[in-house]
């Protein structure tokens, strides 16, 4: 099974042959098994040169790299390899068609607000939360303004977030959601988490047909893959959201995980390592799929639902949103 592959010291990733390994600083050498990685994830300073590059191109790596504070900074991304120019037409009719545009981006939503509730369900005192985003679910099925529908996911979110401090340990407590920068530690953990899942749903785009630059939900942008965007909103309160309640509650992260710069918190290589480490494990679990009657993996579900997008932009199936049944 194809894993990601993380970097946290500091060196140069070097080439021999076939071979490819990372040297740290002291000069001890480790052998990356390119042929058993779906992506590497560096999070250290980390020296590398085109040769190395060409190399990972052709074997259809991508790297993703991580700032000082372990928020996404780009991507390296291989040369497509499954380029098909009518479906990369077809995405753009999807775009330049609004009412084309707004059902998926309604459809994003609906996935995201989805996920929501049902992770409040199965926690206590989360009634008046889950009362104001059914109101935003209800409201955003009358809009006809994708920055509306955006609007509503965002108070959606937001009473969301105000949720969290019935679910977390009182030592995590969520005063606001901040993004730039997150200034506690509930915040840099969410930020983390998100970018984990950015990367995450962007492998799985790359290895389909699928154009990551053209979205719906969110305005297509010259820095960012926006796609992945679009797409991670369904998963980010499936995937991500239980692991930090997995890790708080369990007392499997701990506030001497975090630093703080100057209004800026951040996770530290050991916090970082903790959430990866549960985070790769729910990607690799299973659920018994019930339309295709065997076991599939999170990481699966998200190919899947790349699968679901090519399959409506063809008029082969309408596309829904994915919805856990489980």
């Amino acid at each position: 099974m194809a894993r990601n592959y993380y970097i946290f010291s500091n060196g140069r990733i070097k080439r021999k042959e076939n071979t490819v390994y990372i040297e740290n600083e002291q000069g001890d050498k480790k052998a990356i098994p390119v042929e058993d990685i779906d992506a590497i994830h560096i999070f250290g300073e980390i020296d590398l040169n085109s040769k190395i590059l060409n190399f990972l191109s052709q074997q259809c790596i991508p790297v993703h790299f991580y700032n000082y504070y372990g928020f996404y900074s780009g991507s390296f991304m291989p040369r497509e390899r499954n380029v098909s120019g009518e479906l990369i037409v077809r995405q753009v009719q999807h775009y330049l068609d609004y009412e084309k545009r707004l059902y998926f981006a309604y459809c994003f939503v609906e996935g995201a607000i989805f996920h929501m509730l049902r992770n409040l369900r199965e926690y206590k005192n989360t009634e008046l939360f889950q009362e104001k985003i059914k109101k935003e679910y209800d409201s955003a099925l009358m809009k006809n303004k994708i920055a509306d529908l955006m609007g509503n996911e965002g108070r959606a979110r937001d009473a969301y977030y105000e949720a969290f401090n019935m679910i977390l340990r009182s030592d995590f407590e969520m005063e606001k959601r901040e993004k730039r920068p997150p200034t506690n530690p509930i915040n840099a953990l969410i930020s983390f988490a998100n970018s984990m899942i950015y990367t995450t749903v962007l492998n799985e785009i790359y290895h389909t047909q699928l154009n990551p630059t053209i979205s719906y939900l969110h305005e297509p942008g010259q820095r960012r893959y926006s796609l992945s965007l679009d797409i991670a909103e369904i998963f980010k309160p499936l995937i991500a959201d239980p692991v930090i309640f997995k890790l708080i509650n369990n007392n499997m992260i701990k506030l001497e995980d975090f630093e703080k710069d100057v209004n800026y918190c951040y996770l530290t290589d050991s916090g970082r390592k903790k959430f990866i480490k549960e985070f790769d494990h729910k990607l690799s679990t299973t659920i018994k799929h019930r339309k295709l009657k065997r076991n599939i993996s999170y990481r699966k579900i998200i190919r899947l639902e790349c699968y679901k997008l090519i399959k409506h932009f063809i008029n082969d199936e309408e596309y829904k949103p994915f919805k856990a049944w489980w």
